[in-house]
């Protein structure tokens, strides 16, 4: 029985092989039989007239960024030293006193945001400890009183097991 579904398995495995192999390599023979067969050098085939395209020329980098302008990159490989005008200078200076401004007002924004968060974090905790303490005095309480009825069913058997006795004893038949 295993020696068929060995077989079994191999021939399975053979045409999934079969049908993978058709479906990878089927659509470009397809069209190579479409077409016919072109045994004629790749130099001579013809390739594609010339795209026609209305785009605009690309931007530069200077249209994109005026301010970079004003800085020239002078010296040689080894040690670039860069020059920027005065205007230049100050422009630049402007702009990374300004970043580091709002990058300022967004560190303290955060850090209200996750004071508020977190005051809300401890009140909300703060509730669920009073609620969690309501909760055990309330189970205590009810064991407790669970106990003492506990007690007092013990106490009333005794009392009743003891008149049921007596009662046995004075002829009583329950």
């Amino acid at each position: 029985m295993s020696r068929r579904s060995g077989s079994c398995l191999r021939c399975c495995l053979v045409i999934f092989a079969v049908i993978s192999a058709l479906c990878v390599s089927g659509p470009a023979l397809y069209w190579r039989l479409k077409k016919g067969f072109n045994f004629k050098p790749t130099s001579s085939i013809s390739s594609c007239s010339p795209c026609i395209c209305d785009c605009p020329p690309p931007l530069s980098l200077l249209n994109l960024a005026p301010g970079l302008a004003n800085l020239s990159i002078t010296g040689t490989w080894p040690c670039f030293q860069f020059h920027m005008s005065e205007n230049g200078r100050s422009n630049v200076v402007d702009l990374l006193s300004e970043e580091l401004k709002l990058q300022e007002m967004v560190g303290e924004e955060h850090i209200r945001h996750m004071n508020i968060t977190f005051g809300e974090a401890r009140r909300v905790a703060a509730q669920y400890q009073k609620e969690a303490e309501k909760c055990n005095t309330a189970t205590e309480t009810c064991e407790q009183a669970r106990e003492q009825a506990e007690a007092l069913m013990r106490q009333e058997k005794k009392i009743t097991s003891l008149w049921e006795r007596r009662a046995r004893q004075l002829g009583w038949e329950g």
